[in-house]
């Protein structure tokens, strides 16, 4: 029995330290699965507040507008009743349209992968992390800060699909500069179809290069275009550019996903003091004046097409003008964006962000803030949710590996708290005894390997042995994992046929030059 109990300590204290990273053992992280909210979300605001600036978001489209700068656009608007200025590019919406066409989103939907095994389920209590995307540089403790190129992107995918935690695609985890940008997204979108069986996100710039890309969704997941639509298999962030404005090029875009019933986010970036009033209550009232004149936007082209509202609104820094996030004013938009996407039954957009730029104590308290706020304003989506740095500028290894084990942190917060005769334990009190340990009673012995969330990161061992193991960082750790984790990856089975159509496609647009004209 000593034994037995020597042996279940030493296994206790290799799950304290995080789990073993060494050749021949694989990385400890959780299943894949949704995590379920099993709570209400919780509310900053009560009705009438929140119908002040919904009232205040109505005036915002009827006496000022939204410049829309797509000629299409502003076509669509006018047959639907908005009053449209050609001159000034112009749009006024009736609030009655605007209250009408919002009742034609969706509030759940599913978001189809190539793998059906990990499908997602949009809205309700369901939630989504997706990696983080767009950033035109990428860095490791290895070989510091540097510009955004194919090869880190690529291993930034396999990471992405290798930890459970992440379930989307959300973007490109890194910009590649060295591809041609003519043909970069058909390239981009093979990688992500090929090295991921993950749900994955393009990008809503331009109707073509959306087209072409969700052409190639369709070929990923071999269905016919019926199927596609019948099935949304792509999404796509639409941001506005705060304050009052939809450029064409993402207009283009967001047409061109809702008419095929594609996902599609609007998110204005409301930095509060700079493009958006500096009290939250109008920032919030101009993110959701922009939120709703998108949502329209998609139920013109498309009654019932998928939507998501998309909360962004945070603070800037008075003193230089920079972007500030992980900010308690960032978590209190992040929860009263969830009240009002909810008050409008569709489902909701966040961030798990921050400004930091190494990965430090900033880093980790202005993303637990950040993901904190997400979760408990309800967050359907939460994007940038793993490896997310310098405000958007970089796109960090280590920082993916910290957020991983945050968010697997949350997923097990989530979990529900079982009280039945088995978890009450009672048959362990009698066996140990008045005095007594728990170690060896039978209840604990069937039930320590899962007992407790296992950090990939926290190292709880005394100091003495800490220091004797070399005084490790918490960085140093996450630099192993994610070493590990790109030895360990194994890419996921596509059948041949479906990569010869993916090369097929991509082959006749670059004999036509690419996208490279439409710009």
């Amino acid at each position: 029995m000593a034994r037995e109990q020597g042996s279940a300590r030493k296994q206790r204290r290799r799950r304290a330290r995080g789990g073993n990273v060494a050749a021949g053992h694989a990385i400890e992280q959780m299943p894949w699965h949704q995590p379920e909210l099993s709570f209400p979300p919780q509310e900053l605001l009560n009705e009438e507040q929140l119908d002040i600036i919904h009232i205040a978001s109505l005036k915002i489209l009827k006496e000022i507008g939204m410049e829309f700068m797509s000629a299409d656009a502003r076509d669509r608007l006018r047959k639907a009743g908005a009053d449209v200025n050609e001159e000034t590019h112009m749009v006024r919406f009736d609030p009655s349209l605007v209250e009408e066409l919002i009742k034609t989103a969706p509030s759940t939907f599913t978001l189809h992968a190539r793998n059906p095994q990990k499908n997602l389920k949009i809205g309700g209590r369901y939630i989504v992390n997706g990696c983080v995307s767009s950033p035109p540089n990428v860095s490791c403790m290895d070989k510091g800060r540097r510009p955004g190129n194919i090869e880190d992107f690529q291993n930034l995918l396999r990471l992405s699909q290798y930890f459970n935690i992440i379930h989307l695609i959300g973007g490109y985890p890194v910009e590649p500069l060295d591809r041609p940008v003519s043909t970069r997204h058909l390239y981009n979108t093979k990688d992500m179809l090929t090295l991921t069986d993950k749900a994955i996100s393009v990008y809503c710039i331009w109707g073509q290069r959306v087209s072409d890309t969700i052409e190639m969704a369709r070929i990923g997941r071999g269905i016919s275009n019926e199927q596609l639509e019948r099935e949304p298999s792509c999404f796509s962030v639409i941001n506005t550019n705060s304050p009052l404005k939809f450029d064409e090029m993402m207009l283009n875009g967001l047409i061109e996903m809702s008419s095929r019933n594609q996902v599609i986010c609007v998110t204005p970036f409301t930095l509060a003091g700079a493009m958006a009033p500096i009290t939250l209550a109008g920032a919030l009232a101009q993110q959701n004046a922009e939120a709703l004149a998108g949502l329209v936007m998609t139920q013109i082209v498309r009654p019932g097409a998928p939507f998501v509202y998309g909360g962004f609104t945070s603070n800037v820094d008075m003193k230089s003008g920079a972007p500030a996030f992980g900010t308690p004013e960032y978590m209190k938009t992040s929860i009263i964006g969830g009240q009002l996407a909810r008050r409008y039954k569709v489902p909701y957009r966040t961030s798990g962000v921050n400004a930091a730029n190494t990965v430090d104590a900033q880093a980790a308290y202005e993303s637990v803030f950040s993901l904190w706020g997400a979760t408990m304003g309800g967050g359907n989506i939460i994007k940038h949710a793993a490896g997310w740095m310098e405000g958007g500028l970089v796109a960090s290894y280590e920082k993916l590996v910290l957020d991983v084990d945050l968010l697997q942190m949350v997923s097990e917060f989530l979990k529900p708290v079982i009280v039945d005769d088995s978890t009450l334990g009672f048959e362990s009190i009698v066996e140990a005894g008045v005095g007594g340990h728990f170690f060896g009673t039978t209840h604990t012995q069937e039930r320590y390997r899962n007992a407790f969330y296992a950090p990939l990161i926290s190292d709880w061992r005394n100091y003495e042995s800490w220091e004797e193991a070399g005084s490790p960082r918490a960085w140093q750790k996450a630099n192993q994992i994610w070493k590990k984790a790109l030895k360990d990856y194994q890419e996921p089975p596509i059948d041949l046929a479906i990569t010869e159509e993916l090369d097929r496609h991509i082959a006749a647009i670059e004999e036509t030059g690419g996208i490279g004209t439409d710009f």
